[in-house]
């Protein structure tokens, strides 16, 4: 009988094959989404450059692409690997930080978009101005709440057939037809750079374990995080002890603890 599909099945899944994920990030998440990659379980590679990016895609589970830190070699090997990992058949994932700020980045994203992610994740903001409305987004940071970019992340996911998912207090994840919310975290994550950075890649590694559902693989990422920042944020002083107090509620959560303590709920 084939185990039910759970975040802490799917986190079972990950830790008991750690995947090699690609992860194209940002100069100032690429130390802190390492950390969190290895204590959650999977095995990060922060590879870029375009004269390999796109022989380590075919080589990946997965490869997740961040447009923070964006230059025009950088986003010659997001391209090439965007394009090897389709067709090598492995699952990507887009996050467009902050890519309505600039006409680079506007144009940078188009073509993204056109190499078809898997899964996008992105703040409100973000997602609003990615279906097209407008958003009050300053700069990478969300003046939007996720409630109101709800719509636009399912017409996102039905325009581009892909998973959409935003993330801020209350998670919203949407293949254009059925959505469900993870709630949980803690009002520190916000506070400390570069966790919505991290949380891509980690995304990255649930497609690379279930690359045939990218829904549940996704609700599974953003439940982890939700669980274990809960956890940290219980104990934290700060943003500093919640840094260090979520790496190690990462490494020592259970497939039972994060079923158990999942808030998940269809919307």
């Amino acid at each position: 009988m084939q185990d039910q599909i759970t975040p802490g099945n799917l986190l079972r899944t990950m830790r008991a094959n750690p995947p090699l994920v690609q992860c194209i990030t940002n100069f100032v998440a690429m130390n802190i989404a390492a950390n969190v990659m290895l204590a959650a379980g999977a095995s990060p590679a922060m590879v870029h450059a375009e004269e390999e990016a796109d022989e380590f895609a075919a080589i990946s589970g997965a490869l997740t692409i961040n447009i923070g830190t964006l230059s025009a070699d950088w986003l010659a090997g997001m391209l090439k690997a965007a394009q090897s990992a389709n067709n090598a058949g492995k699952p990507w994932v887009l996050d467009p930080v902050a890519h309505y700020a600039t006409a680079f980045r506007r144009d940078a994203i188009t073509r993204l978009l056109e190499l078809k992610p898997a899964i996008i994740r992105g703040n409100a903001s973000e997602i609003i101005a990615l279906a097209g409305g407008t958003s009050r987004g300053q700069g990478v940071d969300s003046r939007d709440a996720v409630e109101q970019a709800e719509d636009s992340a399912r017409q996102l996911a039905q325009k581009h057939g892909c998973i959409v998912a935003v993330t801020g207090a209350t998670d919203f994840v949407t293949d254009g037809q059925k959505a469900k919310r993870i709630a949980g975290g803690s009002p520190l994550m916000p506070q400390v750079t570069a966790l919505g950075c991290s949380l891509t890649c980690l995304v990255g590694a649930f497609a690379a374990a279930a690359p045939d559902d990218p829904f549940d693989a996704t609700i599974a990422a953003l439940t982890v995080f939700a669980v274990a920042g809960q956890q940290a944020g219980a104990d934290a002083e700060g943003p500093g002890s919640f840094s260090w107090r979520f790496l190690d509620a990462l490494t020592g959560l259970t497939p039972e603890t994060l079923d158990r303590d999942a808030r998940i709920s269809a919307a």
